[in-house]
């Protein structure tokens, strides 16, 4: 298994998706009405695709999962962060007051920052990090390495894990300030991508076994299974890729 997408609910797919392959240099996988796709490759490290699909639900509010983008020392981040704001981006002020990353809206509304230069992000690329809302860092630490096969790494963060190549962004577990609203769907979350020989079932007992949990969802028949992780964040469990016709 690994970690593959990071998916975002989007009420224009084609335009969010533009936005943040062209802040982070991305490169298109599909570009259609519904759903735009986009891969992010670290050199030496993990690719990860950002996929934008179509919801018509406006952002809610408090995410639990965003996007954070490498600035870097105080002349490159300003570059960074005028970039954002040509693109689509506007300043957001959600009582940050003085903190040496900048807050931004992407062009729906979805905060994110970008990021001051630290010793944790010089080998993230232009995505630095992952900040997910988390009921108890440890617990969840041991649940995203086991599905993501990411491993533990040093960060300001309590907890967080780095593609075993020690490149790409962090996954950075953080203590969250208030229990998930099962209401409320993230408007961002993971999928994590089995390979050939990976049975589901049991892939997703073991999700069960790590203190995850199903998402009861009214979607219909698909061909993945959506769960939470222990601390209520949904997910999905792709299936395995078909290998390729030979000849």
């Amino acid at each position: 298994m690994y970690l593959e997408n990071v998916v975002v609910d989007a009420q224009d797919p084609r335009r969010l998706g533009r936005f943040w392959e062209a802040l982070l240099g991305c490169a298109t996988l599909t570009d259609e009405d519904a759903s735009y796709e986009t891969r992010l490759v670290v050199p030496d490290g993990p690719s990860l695709d950002l996929c934008f699909e179509l919801v018509q639900e406006p952002p809610p509010p408090g995410p639990r999962l965003h996007l954070e983008v490498y600035g870097g020392e105080a002349q490159e981040q300003a570059a960074v962060v005028e970039r954002a704001l040509s693109l689509g981006a506007s300043h957001l002020d959600i009582g940050q007051r003085d903190v040496p990353w900048v807050v931004l809206a992407d062009p729906e509304g979805n905060p994110f920052c970008v990021m001051e230069a630290r010793p944790e992000y010089a080998a993230s690329g232009p995505l630095s990090s992952l900040p997910l809302d988390s009921g108890d860092v440890a617990r969840d630490l041991a649940f995203w390495s086991e599905l993501s096969g990411w491993v533990p790494v040093d960060s300001a963060m309590p907890g967080a894990l780095r593609h075993a190549s020690g490149r790409g962004p962090l996954l950075e577990l953080c203590p969250e300030p208030r229990p998930k609203d099962q209401k409320l769907k993230n408007r961002v979350h993971l999928d994590i991508r089995l390979e050939t020989g990976d049975d589901a079932d049991e892939t997703a007992q073991r999700v069960l076994d790590l203190g995850g949990s199903r998402y009861e969802h009214d979607w219909g028949d698909l061909p993945w299974q959506v769960m939470t992780d222990p601390s209520g964040n949904e997910m999905c469990l792709l299936p395995a890729r078909r290998p390729p016709l030979s000849g």
